[in-house]
């Protein structure tokens, strides 16, 4: 047994023990105390049914738990971290489509500066001649940050055409605008570049390597009763189908969305970038590349490239708290999901919630912004050394 199954084990045997691997004291009970009551205090001021949550090292984990139930009827299941599925919306951006590119960057295969036409063809004239596989990635394409493709077209090879019918409407390069047009573009260059379909490509090279065994797009039937619904459709909830209308359209794998994963296998996934791309069998893609793609470009603002950071001086309440370093990167889903890598306190966080699964409140996602914010700060709190000096105070 290799040192990582080892750890990989241990994490499963807290899991079904309810224990709390790390540092003990006070501190850490106390931040257990505070986790808890801030993801059940979502739940009563419904803001979702149901959630999940995993923090831990690059090693181990240190904290793993299912909160409230798949549907507002406490007669539903209740979601647990390492069997139970989610739909992680824009996360999908990061876990599949980024990762893909990554592992064709560091082949030698696609270059991070050539323009997007040299992979896509169709994607030359006018200004669009300037956009680089780099811009996409950090969404400083200049291309407006939403399209309703799924209005003008009702089949994948339709909303490809309305796709490439999109031009920038800034400067390419000149500022980051997140946009999904560019996660869409990333997935149709994956899929040239390679000549397999984005999801096959994306299973062969991510989940596979780093052994990512409940991970997938398209949830087969015998797996969707694990699946936490994310909508209402004539008021029966709706699980398993990508709750996205443009990556729906695509056939529910697109570069933007159609992920569906457990909370303990985006660990896994969170750790292998805490190990500078090593998996479970391996390295999985180089130091260097992994570090390129952390690396912030001069125009870039708070975007690394398929990563956002946390901007700390933004007015509260800020999605990634405000104990976390300026070294952490993560990505919020529009399903009410959250992962956040902290490498300057070799810690992460895996926050997955269904928030559009009928939310009890108005204004679900401000509400949930505060929730990230009080969690991020209690996961750092979890592990007393890992607050920055200048904070100890406050931690």
């Amino acid at each position: 047994m290799t040192r990582y199954t080892e750890f990989r084990a241990l994490g499963l045997l807290l899991l079904l023990t309810g224990q709390l691997f790390g540092p003990a004291g006070r501190a850490s009970a106390q931040s257990v105390d505070e986790i808890d009551a801030t993801i059940r205090e979502g739940i009563s001021r419904g803001i979702y049914p149901a959630a999940v949550v995993v923090i831990g090292r690059s090693d181990s984990i240190l904290y793993a738990r299912g909160y409230g139930h798949f549907t507002w009827n406490p007669a539903s299941p209740v979601p647990t971290p390492d069997s139970t599925l989610w739909d992680i919306a824009s996360i999908s951006k990061v876990l599949g489509t980024a990762s893909a590119v990554m592992r064709l960057v560091d082949a030698g295969t696609v270059d991070l500066d050539a323009p997007v036409s040299r992979y896509l063809p169709r994607f030359a004239g006018g200004a669009r001649n300037m956009i680089t596989v780099r811009m996409l990635l950090d969404h400083t394409s200049g291309l407006r940050s939403y399209a309703p493709l799924f209005k003008r077209a009702r089949t994948r090879s339709a909303a490809i055409d309305q796709l490439y019918l999109e031009n920038p409407v800034r400067e390419p390069g000149a500022e980051p605008v997140y946009s999904d047009l560019n996660a869409l573009f990333l997935g149709l260059l994956v899929e040239q570049v390679t000549k397999v379909p984005l999801d096959r490509f994306v299973t062969q090279e991510v989940f596979a390597p780093l052994d990512l065994q409940q991970t997938t797009y398209h949830p087969a039937p015998g797996i969707r009763r694990r699946v936490v619904p994310s909508a209402v459709w004539r008021g029966q909830p709706v699980a398993g189908q990508v709750n996205d209308p443009n990556a729906a359209v695509f056939g529910g794998v697109a570069g933007n969305a159609g992920i569906f994963t457990t909370g303990m296998d985006l660990a896994h996934y969170a750790q292998a970038w805490l190990r500078e791309g090593s998996g479970p069998n391996g390295q999985w893609v180089s130091p260097a590349t992994l570090k390129r793609f952390l690396t912030r470009g001069d125009k870039a603002g708070p975007r690394l490239l398929g990563w956002d950071t946390p901007e700390l001086n933004l007015p509260e309440p800020r999605v990634f708290g405000t104990l976390i370093s300026d070294a952490a990167y993560g990505h919020t889903g529009f399903t009410g999901t959250e992962l956040w890598i902290d490498p300057s306190r070799d810690l992460f966080l895996v926050f997955l919630t269904n928030r559009t699964f009928d939310p009890r409140v108005g204004d679900s996602m401000h509400r949930l912004r505060t929730v990230r914010a009080q969690l991020s700060d209690a996961a750092v709190r979890l592990v007393p050394h890992a607050c920055q000096q200048e904070l100890v105070a406050r931690c």
